[in-house]
């Protein structure tokens, strides 16, 4: 696996169409959880916010969409247009973004990791 130094870097490592699906879902998740860190892990910009909260990647055919199980579970009905599996969403490079629909998932797990730190017992 690909090391990268940060975002920016993976981003351009990609031909143009698929750096500017990219950099559309980094805007996404940057306008939704402005509080997150954003961050490479597996090899991929990932977001943090009282834990992990967001991934993306891109691929040869796709974008992959990681907004852990809960992320696809709560949205299943919304989803159903796209391949997904229990943790995965992946978006065909030839079509838009579903710009709103990725939004409501991020501000959720935001929310989420919200609830899960105000349940954890205070030291």
């Amino acid at each position: 696996m690909k090391t990268y130094k940060d975002v920016d870097e993976y981003i351009v490592s990609f031909p143009k169409e698929t750096q500017m699906l990219l950099e559309q879902m980094r805007t996404v998740i940057r306008k939704a959880a402005p509080k997150a860190l954003e961050v490479i892990a597996y090899g991929m910009p990932a977001y943090k916010y009282k834990g992990a909260l967001v991934y993306f990647g891109g691929y040869k055919n796709h974008l992959g969409f990681y907004p852990t199980g809960s992320g696809i579970t709560t949205f299943k009905d919304e989803l159903s247009a796209y391949k997904s599996s229990k943790a995965t969403l992946q978006f065909t490079l030839d079509k838009k973004l579903p710009i709103g629909l990725s939004t409501k998932i991020v501000k959720f797990r935001v929310k989420e990791n919200d609830e899960k730190e105000k349940e954890k017992p205070s030291k």
